[in-house]
């Protein structure tokens, strides 16, 4: 046989067990993400909260607990993540947001929210419903826009 014949088996070999080995590791990790979910939904609780601010901060600078920053592992305490400041009855509190709905959350309105500790899963607006303000679309978002739209 010929080398490049061989090595091309080999390269093939090997990216079909990666691909074998990435498949069984997502399969395990969506049930996790499954069993942590549910676990969440049993334990939540629906809280009134004011909104007073909301940004995309790093863990540390975000001003949470020092066993939450601890729990966190190391790889992710540099990401930044969607923090609420958010004053529920007379104490001012650091939340974290769900990544799904933390466009969705007014500022310097009421809301009822459902936390499990210091995360929020979902929001709904306490007088009405919740009015999302449309962000600035940007040049190159417009092109794409365009692109997918006349290509259908």
């Amino acid at each position: 046989m010929q080398t490049w014949l061989i090595v091309l088996i080999i390269v093939l070999a090997v990216v079909i067990v990666a691909l074998i080995a990435l498949y069984i590791f997502g399969s395990k990790m969506q049930k996790k993400s499954e069993v942590s979910q549910a676990q969440m939904k049993e334990g939540a609780q629906t809280v009134s909260l004011l909104v007073i601010d909301k940004k995309r901060m790093k863990l540390k600078e975000a001003g949470l607990p020092k066993i939450v920053v601890d729990q966190t592992p190391k790889y992710l305490r540099r990401s930044r993540v969607p923090i609420i400041k958010a004053k529920i009855g007379p104490k001012i509190m650091t939340l974290i947001c769900d990544e799904k709905i933390f466009d969705h959350v007014p500022v310097k309105k009421e809301v009822k929210a459902v936390m499990n500790g210091i995360y929020i899963m979902d929001v709904k607006g306490l007088r009405g419903t919740l009015e999302v303000k449309q962000e600035k679309v940007g040049f190159f978002k417009k092109m794409k826009n365009k692109i997918t739209n006349t290509s259908k």
